[in-house]
């Protein structure tokens, strides 16, 4: 019986939004049709983007102008990112996500599938949170544009387009097309940072079945070399995974500082009515976004301390002087944590959330009081 990847559902938003090829895809048939869903999605956000970044460079020059603009062009601009560079990096993507499959990495026995499974069903519970907050804050764009927007032949994001789009036909094609766009951007943003925190989550899970392992080793029902090899593998497969994403956190963090930031300033100067309400549950999705990496990069680094506090709790006296070593290695390197961070001065834990929020609320009372 095939076993099940621990990250299908998220695997299937990531096919969804462009950023992952289907695993069962591997014709060259498939490959060609998903190449080009891929192409269509990049090229949609892509000319939004570029229309949007027109329009800023050569129309605008009001504060409130800039931060009508900036926030939905900087999130357009972060998904267009975030789908190109799956795209380049896909065979690295891909390497990451079979490892799964590695002996290793697989569950041996009942107890280790349990484990498997809490950790999938976890993953799932936030993804399902975190992709429904996203989708309704997508209808409300598009339900509210609609209402505010297209009745009065206004285009909801500013952009400088080549033509005369105040023609009924051009127009509707013009609104669709934006509205297109901001749910594929969000599509992919969500794909990708599923993808990132469900990594996270399969880490510590795979801590929890090494602690297994060693309680079973110190009972004579495991080879402690295979655990040790385990612990190695983990910390190898932590570091491969933060380098595969590194510069999609760097960029996510600032494009989040830089969002929230607008984000406030709206919210400062927006009465109360439909769109007040929009800006709120983007604010939202902004902050849940970063909050994911940030939580789950400290849960990850709190499980890779725990594991030495585990292994104190072995029957050390049953244990042969060769054991006993192994087991000091293994606690030695527990002794640096595995932490996630970009551009070096980033590390994902809650500290950086706070100092994101922090940052953004100081950049946001410079520009009030300027």
């Amino acid at each position: 019986m095939r076993n099940t990847h621990p990250l299908k559902f998220t695997l299937t938003l990531c096919a969804i939004a462009g950023c992952v090829q289907p695993l069962s895809w591997t014709s060259s048939k498939k490959q060609r049709i998903y190449a080009v869903h891929r192409l269509l999605l990049i090229s949609v956000i892509f000319t939004l983007m570029t229309s949007q970044l027109i329009n800023i460079i050569l129309n605008i020059d009001k504060s409130n102008e800039y931060s009508d603009t900036m926030y939905m062009t900087l999130a357009v601009l972060i998904g267009n990112y975030k789908l190109i560079s799956m795209w380049i990096t896909a065979k690295n993507i891909r390497s990451v996500i079979d490892i799964f499959a590695e002996k290793l990495f697989r569950s041996l026995e009942s107890y280790e599938t349990i484990i498997q499974q809490k950790y999938t069903k976890l993953t799932k519970k936030y993804a399902m949170w975190y992709y429904m907050l996203v989708q309704i804050t997508v209808v409300g764009i598009i339900v509210n544009a609609y209402f505010t927007n297209f009745t009065k032949r206004n285009l909801t994001y500013r952009a400088w387009l080549p033509f005369d789009y105040t023609s009924p036909g051009i127009f509707f094609l013009v609104f669709t097309h934006q509205m297109l766009g901001v749910s594929i951007v969000a599509a992919a943003n969500v794909a990708c940072d599923l993808l990132v925190s469900g990594l996270m989550q399969q880490i510590c899970c795979q801590l929890e079945i090494l602690e297994y392992r060693l309680t079973k080793f110190s009972k004579g029902q495991y080879i402690l070399r295979d655990c040790v090899r385990h612990h190695d593998r983990i910390y190898e497969y932590a570091h491969k995974v933060n380098i595969r994403f590194a510069h999609l956190i760097a960029f996510q963090f600032a494009v989040s500082m830089l969002v929230v930031c607008a984000n406030l300033y709206k919210l400062a100067t927006t009465s109360l009515n439909s769109s007040l309400f929009i800006i709120v549950l983007y604010t939202a999705c902004m902050l849940s976004q970063i909050f994911l990496y940030c939580w789950f990069g400290n849960e990850l680094k709190l499980k890779s301390l725990e594991l030495a506090s585990n292994i104190y709790k072995l029957e050390w006296q049953k244990l042969n002087n060769n054991s006993k070593k192994d087991l000091v290695l293994i606690m030695r390197r527990t002794s640096t944590p595995i932490e996630f961070n970009s551009a070096i001065i980033i590390t994902l834990n809650l500290e950086s959330f706070m100092s994101l929020l922090k940052t953004s609320y100081s950049i946001y009372n410079v520009l009030k009081y300027t």
